[in-house]
């Protein structure tokens, strides 16, 4: 008798306003522990973007049971001084709970935002640290590094295929 493989995780996919409000809590109690918590950054977390029509929110429970192990958001790309090219959508706010790390969750939800997003320009801008972990799926480095909230970022996109 063999064991059978864990199930991988189900990746959900919601706007702001459909979110259950436990669920939404769950979300921002999990990005503001990371972000302004545990990487000491302190800057407007509720940036009012979450709300856009357009705006998906991802996430996948984590296997230890908590009910958001990683997110990420997909929005329209940014308009005005730093605005990204027509018809890109940004990546933001990727996030996995420490408790949770190591199981590949965050990567699930990529494999999900590029399978979906197909041939449309992506972009976001990753902890530089973390340049080689988004290029596996095929996000390149655009342009300068640059310093938020005290820690060096890269500007990424992922060209369509």
């Amino acid at each position: 008798m063999t064991d059978a493989a864990p199930s991988r995780p189900t990746v959900h996919r919601s706007t702001w306003r459909d979110l259950d409000p436990a669920l939404a809590y769950a979300v921002l109690r999990l990005r503001v522990d990371v972000f302004v918590v545990e990487q000491e950054c302190a800057y407007p977390e509720l940036d009012g973007r979450d709300l856009e029509p357009d705006a998906d929110h991802l996430w996948v429970a984590g296997p230890g049971g908590t009910a958001v192990g990683a997110y990420l958001r997909v929005l329209a790309g940014r308009s005005g001084e730093h605005a990204d090219p027509e018809g890109t959508r940004r990546v933001g706010r990727v996030v996995t709970a420490p408790s949770e790390r190591g199981h590949g969750l965050a990567g699930l939800l990529l494999d999900d935002v590029v399978a979906r997003e197909g041939d449309r320009p992506l972009v976001l801008d990753a902890q530089a640290h973390l340049e080689g972990w988004y290029a596996r799926w095929g996000f390149e480095v655009s342009g300068p590094g640059f310093l938020e909230d005290g820690i060096p970022h890269v500007p990424m996109t992922r060209a369509p295929r």
